[in-house]
C-alpha cells in the first residue's frame, strides 16, 4: 500500500513561457513580411530605452537578473536545458505560452504579437507573427518523441483578425501539435466578444478540443505615464474582463464543449465576483430592474464548474484559502518558467512554504491533475516522470495524519459558496 506521505507529486505547470531570440524567428516567418520584420527589429532598442524611461524596465535588476541565471534561462528555446529546470523544479509537465523573456522582451515574438497580443495589432502582420511563433512552437514542444508528453503549447490567435482566417489558424495549430489557444485580453477598437463574430471561433475550438486562454501582460499602457502603480493595479484586470463578455453573451452556453482560462491573473478576485454574477442571476434586488439574462440557463457558478479554469501562477497563500469559493478543480498551478516573477529556480521551496497545511488530495489536484484534465495531458506516460523528480507530500511538511488536516478545512469545505449552501460568511461580524 503507497504511503500518502511519500508518493510524489504529478506537478503540471499551467502557466510556464519559451521563445526565439526574436531575431531567429526569420525562418518561420513568410518572406514577404521580411522588410517588416527588420523594421520591427530596428525599433527593439528604441522600445527598450522606452521602456527603462518609464521604469517598466529596471536595469540594475535586468543586469543581475540575466547574469544570475544565464544557464537556465537557455532554458526557454534550448529543449535539453528547459527539461534540466523542470526536472529540477519537479515539474513533469508544462503548458507553454510565448515571451520566454519578461525583462528585454529579448524573445518577443514578431510584431510584438505574444503576451503583448492585443487587437489593435495590424491584422495581416499580426496574423504572420503569430503563425510564426506556432510554427516554431510546434516544432519545439514536439520535437522530441520521447519528451512530447510533458509540454501543450499555446498557439497565439489573433482573433479579431477575419473569423474565416483565424478558425483556419485554430485547425492548423491543432494539425501541428499544438493543445490551446491564447486570444487577446483587450479588442481595442475591434468587436468585443459577445459579438456574434466569434460564434465560429469558438465553435472551432471546442470542436478540436483547444481551450481558449487570455494571459496578462496586454493592457493600455500609454494611460499610465511612469505611474507603474496603476499599471500593476489592473494589468490582471484586463485577461479576466473577457470571462463575463463571453459568460453573459451566452458563449458558453452556445457552446457547451469550449474549455476557457485566465492566465497568471491570480485568482483572489474570482470569489467576490462569482458571489456578484450569481446573486444578480438568481435574483438579487439590484438586479430585478434589468432585463432577464435569457441567454443563460444556469447560475454563472455552473459554468464557472463546468467550463472555467484559472491558471493561478503562484498561488497565493490567501487564495488557497478561498479555494471552496473559487473550487479546488478549477484552480491550476504554474510555475511561470522562466520569468523572475514565478517561482523558478526556487520551487520546491515555495511549494512546502504555500502547500503544507492544505489535504494532500485538493493538492495533488491544484498541483497538476486538474490541469492534466484541462490540457488534456497523458497521466500514465506522465506518471514515471513524476516519480522520479516529483515532490513528496513529506517534502512539502504535509502532515502524515491526513484525517487532522481534513478536519482543520472542514467547516471551509461546508461552508464553501455562502450564498449557495446559505451558511453563514465566515468572516467574524458579517454575514451572507
Amino acid at each position: 500500500m503507497s504511503d500518502v506521505r511519500s508518493d510524489p507529486y504529478l506537478i503540471v505547470s499551467s502557466d510556464c513561457h519559451a521563445g526565439l531570440p526574436t531575431e531567429q524567428y526569420r525562418p518561420y516567418l513568410e518572406s514577404r513580411f521580411h522588410r517588416d520584420f527588420d523594421d520591427f527589429l530596428a525599433g527593439q532598442g528604441r522600445r527598450r530605452e522606452e521602456m527603462t524611461r518609464l521604469g517598466v524596465r529596471n536595469e540594475a535588476f535586468a543586469d543581475t537578473w540575466f547574469k544570475d541565471n544565464e544557464e537556465g534561462l537557455r532554458g526557454g528555446w534550448d529543449s535539453a536545458q528547459r527539461l534540466r529546470e523542470l526536472d529540477g523544479d519537479g515539474v513533469a509537465a508544462e503548458v507553454v505560452f510565448p515571451d520566454a523573456d519578461a525583462v528585454d522582451s529579448r524573445t518577443a515574438a514578431p510584431f510584438g504579437v505574444g503576451l503583448g497580443l492585443s487587437g489593435d495589432q495590424d491584422p495581416e502582420l499580426g496574423m504572420a507573427g503569430a503563425q510564426a511563433h506556432n510554427r516554431w512552437l510546434a516544432e519545439f514542444v514536439g520535437g522530441h518523441a520521447d519528451n512530447a508528453a510533458r509540454h501543450c503549447g499555446v498557439a497565439l490567435l489573433p482573433i479579431t483578425a477575419e473569423p474565416a482566417k483565424v478558425v483556419a489558424e485554430i485547425h492548423r495549430a491543432r494539425e501541428s501539435g499544438l493543445g490551446a489557444l491564447m486570444i487577446p485580453s483587450m479588442w481595442v477598437d475591434k468587436k468585443p466578444y459577445h459579438d456574434r463574430r466569434y460564434d465560429p471561433v469558438w465553435a472551432a475550438a471546442a470542436e478540436t478540443g483547444m481551450p481558449v486562454v487570455t494571459h496578462s501582460g496586454a493592457a493600455p499602457r500609454h494611460e499610465y505615464g511612469d505611474h507603474l502603480g496603476i499599471y500593476v493595479s489592473e494589468v490582471t484586470w484586463w485577461p479576466a474582463r473577457p470571462l463575463w463578455f463571453l459568460l453573459w453573451s451566452g458563449v458558453f452556453e452556445r457552446h457547451p464543449g469550449l474549455k476557457f482560462g485566465v492566465a497568471e491573473s491570480g485568482c483572489w478576485w474570482l470569489p467576490n465576483q462569482l458571489w456578484f454574477m450569481d446573486r444578480l442571476y438568481l435574483g438579487a434586488h439590484g438586479g430585478k430592474k434589468l432585463s432577464p439574462f435569457a441567454e443563460l440557463k444556469r447560475p454563472p457558478s455552473e459554468y464557472l464548474d463546468r467550463q472555467i479554469f484559472i491558471c493561478a501562477t503562484n498561488t497565493k497563500r490567501r487564495e488557497l484559502a478561498q479555494r471552496y469559493e473559487i473550487g479546488v478543480d478549477n484552480i491550476l498551478w504554474g510555475s511561470d518558467f522562466p520569468h523572475p516573477e514565478g517561482t523558478w529556480p526556487a520551487t520546491r521551496a515555495w511549494l512546502a512554504k504555500t502547500f503544507h497545511d492544505i489535504p494532500v488530495a485538493e493538492t495533488r489536484r491544484i498541483l497538476g491533475l486538474a490541469a492534466a484534465d484541462v490540457f488534456g495531458f497523458d497521466t500514465e506516460k506522465l506518471a514515471p516522470i513524476a516519480r522520479r523528480i516529483g515532490p513528496s507530500p513529506a517534502e512539502l511538511g504535509q502532515c502524515e495524519d491526513q484525517s487532522a488536516v481534513e478536519a482543520s478545512w472542514a467547516r471551509s469545505r461546508e461552508v464553501g459558496r455562502h450564498w449557495l449552501t446559505e451558511h453563514d460568511f465566515p468572516v467574524l461580524g458579517a454575514s451572507s
